[in-house]
């Protein structure tokens, strides 16, 4: 069975993206970083593992893939944010915006390679963001983060395409999850209005991105940033 590692599994979209991979046949393992109630009711559902690491602690994430083992796929899920003017953004929440958004992918990804490089194997998918290719207003550091993910996407798949290593990005736009349930019912309506498909994205739309990226479909596919918006970034 091949194995799948999720960071931020036990969220919104982390959540989708692991019931989908455990039904294309991967057994998922679930990081969390203090979601552990949620990450052990998605293990009760599907086949896999929750583990607790700080992905922006490189000797923690060295120390929990150590554990694991050689994966099969690496998807860097884990994020936040922060709304506010960048000015008011206090040095010590960018930092911790920069360090899980952008150095925890990075570092996950270090930390995974040496197995797959050996296996001549494997497949990373970064989750990005739609202002991460066109910016936000009020999420600078976020949107800066995110826009980090898919050039470092670009340039890990140059890198590791000789060793048939995959690296691709997801970028969701406006999808219902908890992160933003605190929009009012106002604001969610001008919202919508900007999405040409005229609804919001679902978890799941995400997850069937992550699934078809990972899979024999996908196969001649690198370096590449796929956008799941509903047209509202074109």
């Amino acid at each position: 069975m091949k194995k799948a590692l999720v960071t931020g599994g036990a969220g919104g979209i982390g959540s989708a993206i692991c019931r989908r991979l455990a039904a294309d046949g991967y057994f998922v393992i679930i990081n969390y970083s203090r979601s552990k109630e949620k990450a052990e009711v998605i293990v009760a559902e599907i086949s896999g593992q929750a583990l607790g690491f700080d992905i922006s602690d490189t000797q923690a994430v060295n120390q929990a893939l150590s554990e694991v083992g050689r994966i099969d796929l690496l998807v860097n899920n884990a994020g936040i944010s922060e709304i506010d003017l960048f000015h008011c953004i206090s040095p010590e929440k960018a930092a911790q915006i920069l360090s899980v958004n952008l150095a925890g992918a990075m570092n996950c990804a270090r930390a995974a390679l040496p197995d797959m490089i050996r296996a001549g194997s494997g497949c990373i998918i970064n989750i990005s963001s739609m202002w991460g290719q066109c910016g936000a207003s009020c999420e600078v550091d976020y949107s800066a983060s995110k826009a980090g993910l898919i050039g470092f996407t670009k340039a890990l798949a140059k890198e590791v395409a000789p060793s048939g290593i995959r690296v691709n990005c997801v970028a969701p736009g406006f999808i219902m999850t908890e992160m933003n349930s605190r929009f009012s019912e106002e604001d969610l309506a001008l919202i919508r209005e900007d999405i040409p498909l005229g609804t919001f994205g679902k978890p799941e739309h995400i997850a069937d991105a992550v699934s078809f990226l990972a899979s024999p479909l996908a196969e001649y596919i690198t370096g590449q940033t796929l956008a799941v918006n509903g047209g509202m970034v074109i």
